[in-house]
């Protein structure tokens, strides 16, 4: 049989091996694609590359959605979602390529292309390159379906023969070969690095973080509850919570990073080095950070002794001047290197409050999944107006001249943290005995700080709970309620009232357009 006949009808063997090929050669593919990516760069690989452009474009809602369900899976399931669609498509492209070998083969090549269009259109792209991963694991992907194809092809010619069955033996060696092939050699390549990724992680275990200029304040004594079931005043860095768009976390070396000063109001632009960051007068403050998708009593939200240096200081010295001053800048865009951006109130940033560019973080270089080498925070600020990741640039401009990543998806444009309360033991459902049970939980409202916290059982009347010594009004305060629990069913409820006298309000609102408020309850049943 020539390529210009019509091949006999294709059996149900056919289809299912015809559908096994196309797996495979998107497999094949993707492999092919990773293994060159950590030579090129890894955020380069098309799954990442597609998968951000798939984040940039889904609706506000649908993420927030995404972190309530998964958490901080919420990365990992995309990328599974994206590997399930491709997966459906390459058994699609396998059928087609039955029927029509050079088009299914195309069609592989098709799908490259888009992975190339991404990877070169993603923000953290910086070269053409970038388009390479895509593209050779394309070619690969599409010259073994052709392969494959072409034995299903001699065994179709061949009818039930012996001749159609040792095309069959050999369809499954090579596809089987292939497989095993490139799943060795993307596990080597993994194993061994890329070069980027080596450079970055030795840069980071080299740096030595300079001693502060400006300690943090001694920790006072009583922070710490000694009550089971709540957590530790300093979360531990593994234990921080991560909210961002990075489906593969940034590794930049510090030896060549740099971060750019320009804008409105800028005298001069610069383009400053971290050794010459690290040169300057070094401050340490104990600052929480919380995510405006934190919802009611949820997670994202943690506590940290943060090593940098003064944003303000450094603005002024630029001749930054804030509005209040006359200041023609009233927004400050910082940008990540993925491309993500992020708005400030200039004024929040001069207003004496402790903004960094931070480097260290309890003690250690910053870990890549918090911004290594660099990051920005701004205490009573969320997250997604004031602590940028992996920054690599600063902007003085306007907020009516400029909307950060999330302002066109539906979010607020200025955020200040809400006062916020949460109980973290007893937990929800939980069945303690009869007898004294300690109520014990959280509450912050970052640079106001936490004047009062109070405990409610059922519908009784509201009692005060004892709060811990206060670190600071940058810092979140834990409290803790003895209660007389009698056996059934209640509900414990919280509210905090912060340094300005203001109290959480009741009702509860989503996290949308600026970050959840309203009372934490748990129900729980007492033996």
């Amino acid at each position: 049989m020539t390529l210009s006949e019509p091949p006999p009808e294709p059996t149900r063997t056919d289809r299912l091996l015809a559908a096994v090929g196309g797996l495979l050669a998107g497999y094949v593919s993707l492999a092919v694609a990773d293994i060159a990516a950590h030579w090129v760069r890894p955020g380069a690989s098309p799954v990442p590359a597609v998968g951000g452009a798939v984040v940039d474009r889904t609706p506000a809602a649908v993420k927030e959605w995404a972190i309530r369900v998964f958490g901080e899976s919420d990365k990992a399931v995309l990328q599974l979602g994206i590997l399930v669609i491709l997966g459906l498509l390459a058994v699609g492209i396998g059928l087609l390529a039955l029927r029509h070998r050079l088009l299914g083969s195309a069609a592989v090549g098709a799908f490259g292309v888009l992975g190339a269009l991404a990877a070169v259109s993603r923000p953290d792209s910086d070269s053409a390159l970038d388009a390479v991963p895509s593209l050779v694991g394309a070619v690969a992907g599409a010259i073994l379906l052709y392969g494959l194809i072409g034995l299903l092809f001699a065994r179709r010619a061949h009818g039930d023969s012996a001749g159609a069955r040792a095309d069959r033996r050999n369809f499954l060696v090579v596809a089987a070969s292939s497989g095993l092939a490139a799943t060795g050699a993307a596990a080597l390549g993994r194993a061994v690095g890329s070069p980027a990724e080596e450079g970055a992680t030795a840069s980071r275990a080299a740096l030595r973080l300079p001693p502060p200029a400006s300690p943090a304040p001694t920790v006072p004594a009583g922070v710490q509850l000694r009550v089971p079931g709540i957590g530790p005043f300093f979360t531990p860095n593994r234990d921080f919570y991560r909210v961002d768009t990075a489906l593969v976390v940034p590794r930049i070396d510090a030896d060549g990073w740099r971060l750019r000063l320009h804008g409105s109001g800028v005298r001069e632009e610069r383009a400053l080095t971290l050794r010459e960051l690290m040169a300057r007068r070094v401050v340490e403050r104990d600052i929480t950070l919380a995510c405006v998708s934190n919802e009611v009593g949820g997670p994202y939200v943690g506590n940290a002794r943060w090593l940098g240096v003064s944003l303000a200081d450094l603005l002024r010295e630029a001749g930054v001047r804030p509005p209040s001053e006359g200041g023609p800048a009233d927004q400050l865009v910082a940008r990540s290197v993925d491309g993500m951006t992020l708005g400030t109130p200039v004024e929040a940033v001069m207003d004496g409050r402790d903004a960094l560019l931070a480097f260290g973080m309890n003690g250690e270089p910053l870990p890549f999944t918090h911004g290594f080498p660099v990051r920005m925070l701004v205490p009573g600020l969320y997250g997604y107006v004031s602590a940028c990741k992996w920054i690599t640039s600063i902007e003085l401009t306007t907020f009516d001249a400029y909307d950060a990543y999330w302002v066109p998806r539906g979010w607020a444009a200025e955020a200040p943290v809400k006062t916020q309360s949460r109980i973290d033991t007893p937990r929800p459902l939980a069945r303690p005995a009869a007898g004294t049970v300690m109520i014990a939980g959280v509450a912050w409202a970052q640079h106001r700080g936490i004047a009062r916290v109070e405990v409610r059982i059922d519908e009784g009347p509201w009692r005060d709970a004892r709060l811990a010594a206060e670190d600071s009004p940058d810092t979140w305060r834990q409290w803790t309620y003895p209660w007389a629990a009698t056996p059934g069913r209640h509900t414990l409820t919280v509210r905090a009232t912060d340094g300005t006298g203001a109290t959480q309000p009741e009702r509860r609102t989503d996290t949308m357009p600026d970050g959840a408020q309203g009372w934490h309850s748990v129900e729980v049943t007492v033996k």
